[in-house]
């Protein structure tokens, strides 16, 4: 079947049309567009055909970027109420959709309750509840152990999957201590790893991939091909593993969409300023322009504790190069488990990179925003700024803290406003020149 021609009918994506004229009315793309984009496989839904949300996405080429926060339990310090106020933060604070990241006893529980509150997508990577099970050692599963947790997830309503098709046997072996700095910081990659050298096979995601594309293609899902071999410092970035693991999705998302299958593909990780380019136009060349998610990137190593500003500075330019769908870093990363504040400091980050990006992918409603907040701005309207900021609060709150002397200003000026002395100094000019005309 060729990519791309009338031959993909819509009943190969079943997305239902009431889902996609929802979306719509937060795009700025017309209904006919977004589904041809679905067609070309340059536009995927996340949204299961079983998993009631009121706020369903669409991530790709043409459309607005978006937005992912990570959460999830971990053994040593958080709780199923915890997380699911961080999603409750997360999902206030604009993210577009939301992975349960959890490792531990308990994530099974967690899943069913933020898959049934959450109005957003929901994203998993099914290879950590392989880890965590009490049933049976992670190294001692089979193939079919794999393949058996999607159909799991799938029927509970998962909306995207996170599965680590593209690193090979053939990839770790050559792996050794002078490769890399940070040979594999992706965790489901390690696993994956950890599991093929001790059993000496093959990658299951790799070698099922057939009746893993079945699965989802039955619930609708999205397939997130996870990048496990991205540069865990901007050292390692775009080398010879990343691009060789990047070749292989590209070939698993030509292999998926022919089947009818919607497939994104992760990127890096860490890469400096100067690489992002070229890392994004790589990736919609070997994959067929597939939507994009990249984790940040991060463009500098040298700032835990501000990394959701290192990420928010990567991913802006990754996004402004074509990136869709942006997954956030919160200033926890590297460093601990993050907070409900380091949540959502995260999303706002991201949001703002989103949104410089959209400005320069020329999407006419984030333009359109940008003009009226400063409009709003020029006429010193504190309500209507407030309305229009990615971050209705913050602002809000700051305001509040210092109450100047006059209401229309503030107190980094108060009666020295830049803005008001042009206004007042214009309007004493135009009086003075219409009562010259007036004596003429």
């Amino acid at each position: 079947m060729t990519i791309g021609t009338k031959t993909l009918k819509d009943k190969m994506i079943k997305i239902q049309e009431k889902v996609l004229k929802n979306i719509c009315e937060n795009e700025d793309m017309s209904l006919s567009e977004i589904k041809k984009g679905i067609k070309a496989g340059h536009i995927v839904v996340l949204k299961n055909n079983v998993h009631n949300i009121s706020k369903p996405c669409a991530v790709g080429k043409g459309l607005k970027t978006k937005v992912n926060a990570n959460i999830g339990l971990s053994p040593e310090t958080s709780s199923i109420d915890m997380e699911l106020r961080k999603v409750e933060v997360a999902v206030r604070a604009g993210a577009d959709a939301v992975m349960d990241l959890s490792t531990g006893p308990k994530l099974g529980k967690l899943r069913k309750k933020i898959l049934s509150t959450c109005p957003v997508p929901v994203g998993t990577v099914p290879i950590y509840e392989l880890a965590c099970s009490t049933k049976k050692k992670f190294l001692s599963m089979t193939e079919n152990d794999f393949v058996d947790v999607l159909f799991k997830q799938a029927e509970e309503g998962v909306d995207f999957f996170t599965i680590h098709t593209g690193i090979t046997l053939d990839l770790v072996k050559k792996m050794n201590d002078k490769t890399r700095i940070m040979n594999i910081v992706s965790r489901g990659g390690a696993l994956m790893a950890s599991w093929m050298l001790k059993n000496g096979k093959e990658n299951p995601f790799y070698t099922k991939y057939d009746e893993i594309v079945k699965c989802v293609k039955k619930y609708n899902i999205v397939l997130s091909l996870g990048d496990s071999l991205r540069p865990g410092t901007i050292i390692d970035a775009t080398d010879s593993f990343q691009i060789q693991e990047l070749l292989t999705l590209g070939e698993q998302q030509k292999q998926a969409f022919s089947k009818g299958v919607q497939v994104m593909i992760e990127g890096p990780g860490h890469v400096p300023l100067d690489q992002i380019e070229a890392n994004v136009k790589l990736q919609k060349s070997l994959c067929n322009g597939a939507p994009f998610y990249v984790l940040g990137p991060l463009v500098t190593d040298s700032a835990p504790g501000y990394d959701h500003i290192v990420g928010a500075i990567g991913g802006a330019i990754a996004a402004w190069h074509g990136a869709d769908f942006l997954c956030y870093v919160t200033p926890a990363e590297h460093l601990r488990l993050p907070d409900e504040e380091d949540v959502r400091n995260g999303v706002i980050a991201s949001k703002i990179a989103a949104h410089a990006a959209d400005i320069v992918k020329k999407i006419p409603s984030a333009i359109e925003r940008d003009r009226n907040i400063s409009l709003a701005r020029s006429a010193r309207d504190w309500k209507k700024q407030f309305e229009l900021s990615l971050d209705t609060d913050l602002p809000k709150k700051m305001r509040k803290s210092s109450t100047p002397k006059e209401a229309d200003v503030c107190t980094m000026c108060s009666d020295y406003c830049s803005i008001k002395i042009t206004e007042e100094s214009l309007k004493a000019r135009d009086k003075a020149q219409r009562s010259k005309s007036k004596k003429n």
